[in-house]
């Protein structure tokens, strides 16, 4: 599984022109939150997306070198496939690495579940949708997660 986080200011994500889940820190009295685009593999299991969550939960990448854990940041989770291109031969990128929507739906779930369950406040893309996503990433910090 990889999870690309990124600090942001803001961020929401759109489908068909309707918002579907919008983070904004500010208004959770925090300065900054997590946009956390989430790829599985055929590989993964349960295990690894609960590990995951608690990671990017806890990884002190915000004001302070705190985590979104010691503030209560909020977290928007997007299902993002495309982690997983392979683009060494040509081209045209292959998804083969890429889990197939039926593993890995319910994974990007548990991911998010999992980060509920810590207490984080989450909002959610819609799995396998064509999405719009409007973030100000801040810093820039992004990071790279792999389990």
């Amino acid at each position: 599984m990889r999870v690309l986080l990124q600090r942001v200011t803001s961020a929401q994500v759109s489908v068909e022109d309707k918002v579907v889940g919008r983070i904004d820190p500010a208004e959770a009295g925090v300065p900054h939150g997590l946009l956390a685009l989430v790829g599985a593999t055929h590989t993964d299991t349960e295990a690894t997306a609960k590990a995951l969550a608690d990671k990017a939960w806890r990884l002190r990448i915000l004001d302070g070198e705190r985590s979104a854990a010691d503030l209560g940041a909020p977290i928007l989770v997007v299902s993002q496939f495309t982690l997983y291109a392979n683009t060494a031969k040509g081209r045209r990128p292959s998804w083969n690495a890429a889990a197939p929507g039926d593993l890995a739906e319910p994974l990007v779930d548990t991911f998010a579940d999992t980060l509920r369950e810590l207490g984080a406040t989450v909002a959610t893309g819609h799995f396998g949708a064509h999405m719009q996503i409007e973030l100000t990433n801040d810093g820039p910090v992004t990071i790279l997660l792999e389990g």
